[in-house]
């Protein structure tokens, strides 16, 4: 039996932002990992508004070494001529983003958790949560049994603790697969700048990765019509990675955060790329967690407020994405007929807890 402050079960940006700032405050953490190598998937594109959190982190550093492609914006091309979206710019300059390859900045990510004093355990497989009087106090696992004060879940999309609380978590959406794959070669398409490009079905989106590495990402609004090729402007070049899918359907857990336990990235909600920004909200929320963890073991009498706070935050962002989704996608030259059937949220400013 090994007894923590903190056991977070998921080493992706989620998972290991909140173990790495927990550590960094002195705290006891484990972080369990299922899988043992790292995998290619999707979320490459970083925008500029990253930066501040993998300084927090402390890998900036790391990363402001590598040989990372940065670029400006993206182009669209979304039933009008294709233009340029710039991120922006202040005094110092315009912004721009990252084209991170994501079994780099997982390891990255992993490893820093690891340097703050993380004890990290992979693979490992959870088996069940533990709970005493209705509150999490730990997991079973095929490496032992972990008991903890607080628990924070970072499954991704498959949202463990949603299923074993059996919390409801709400579809917002039909069933969406995303699909996406890698290829070797040399194109000029996006070379200056990822692209986010309509077709009839739905969606691509291609982007520059490496010195002769793309990666693209394919969404049809029908999941029935699942296309496993690359986008026709990559189609020349030579596949280095078999094609895969992720589910991405939209939903979410509106009890997030609850007795000796928080939700984190995909876990506790997930909306499909076309966000642009999966891999930003779930290190946010990460952090975000890791505060409400902290504060939570420093002031135990207030543990409720921070929940409910918690829960606040993360489900208005949830919220405030899928309504900018839903006229993102009203936009497209051939939107989806599901956007006028899908549940509309309503919800109480005060509390957002039940979304």
């Amino acid at each position: 039996m090994y007894i923590h402050d903190v056991v977070v079960i998921g080493a992706g940006p989620a998972g290991s932002a909140a173990a790495i700032l927990c550590a960094q405050q002195g705290l006891s953490v484990a972080l369990l990992e299922q899988s043992a190598v790292y995998r290619d998937r999707p979320g490459e594109t970083l925008p500029p508004g990253i930066e501040p959190l993998l300084q927090q982190l402390a890998i900036a550093p790391a990363l402001s070494t590598g040989d990372f492609i940065r670029h400006h914006g993206n182009w669209v091309q979304w039933g009008t001529p294709r233009h340029f979206n710039a991120f922006g710019g202040d005094a110092d300059g315009p912004w721009r983003g990252f084209q991170i390859p994501r079994r780099l900045l997982d390891n990255r990510l992993l490893s820093q958790a690891q340097a703050v004093g993380a004890a990290v355990v992979r693979p490992c497989r959870t088996l069940k949560v533990i709970r005493s009087n209705e509150t999490v106090i730990g997991v079973d696992t095929d490496q032992g049994v972990f008991h903890c004060a607080q628990l924070i879940d970072a499954s991704g999309a498959k949202g463990w603790l949603a299923r074993q609380l059996a919390l409801e978590r709400h579809a917002y959406s039909p069933p969406l697969i995303a699909t996406y794959g890698y290829a070797k070669g040399s194109s000029t398409v996006c070379d200056d700048a990822p692209a986010i490009i309509a077709n009839p079905h739905g969606w691509y989106w291609i982007a520059k990765i490496a010195a002769d590495s793309y990666a693209w990402t394919r969404l049809k609004f029908n999941a029935r019509q699942a296309n496993l090729q690359p986008p026709a402007e990559l189609a020349h070049l030579r596949d280095f990675s078999n094609t895969r899918g992720a589910d991405v359907t939209w939903r979410a857990c509106g009890q997030c955060a609850g007795a000796g336990y928080f939700m984190v990235g995909d876990a506790a909600s997930i909306l499909d790329p076309g966000t642009s920004h999966g891999v930003l909200k779930a290190i946010m929320s990460g952090m975000m967690a890791g505060h409400a963890v902290i504060k939570s073991l420093a002031h135990p009498v207030h543990q409720a407020t921070y929940q409910h706070q918690y829960r606040t935050w993360l489900n208005s962002w949830f919220v405030r994405d899928m309504n900018k989704m839903r006229e993102f996608y009203t936009a497209h030259p051939a939107p989806p007929d599901w956007l006028t059937t899908a549940p509309i949220i309503h919800f109480d400013t005060l509390d957002l807890s039940g979304i």
